[in-house]
């Protein structure tokens, strides 16, 4: 998928660089919402280099039995092999829940520039909430961290599905 905006077009225009975020999350909620399908936990992500999406996944633990099959692991492997380099600098990731802690160390490890989420993930979250991995200067890489893009929309798709499970 590639969004006829050209991110360098948006410098300087917060409006600009707000609608082009909540496309791209939009296409990760498409992906969410392909996981209920697979009657998984409905996180979706996708990554985004030069204007075009390299990688996209939603959560694949339930279906692969793998603890690690989280969507930001999954697609940060798409990215790295639509680039052929494990170094993913000037990529977004957008994310429909905070990214974890091993998500987010992930993302350190895969040198990624800006995570953009959608809902708070006050018991696990490793953006902001519980843990800031992405601006520790105590590691060598950081990144730019947005927050509640499209958090409603995000957060209602969660809160369905674990209500469903409840009942």
């Amino acid at each position: 998928m590639t969004i006829p905006i050209d991110e360098g077009e948006i410098d300087g225009d917060p409006e600009a660089a707000a609608k082009l975020d909540e496309q791209y999350m939009k296409a990760a909620l498409r992906e969410a919402r392909a996981a209920l399908d697979d009657d998984e936990v409905p996180v979706g992500a996708v990554v985004v280099h030069g204007g075009r999406v390299i990688g996209r996944a939603h959560n694949q633990r339930e279906r692969l039995k793998d603890p690690t099959a989280h969507a930001e692991m999954i697609a940060l492997t798409q990215a790295a092999a639509a680039l052929e380099d494990w170094r993913l600098e000037d990529a977004t990731m957008y994310v429909t829940l905070e990214p974890c802690i091993m998500c987010a160390g992930a993302l350190v490890q895969g040198r990624v520039s800006r995570v953009v989420y959608g809902a708070r993930d006050e018991r696990a979250g490793a953006c902001g909430s519980i843990y800031s991995v992405g601006n520790d200067p105590r590691l060598n890489h950081r990144f730019v961290v947005q927050g509640g893009v499209l958090e409603a929309e995000c957060a209602a798709l969660l809160h369905d599905f674990f209500q469903s499970k409840r009942l």
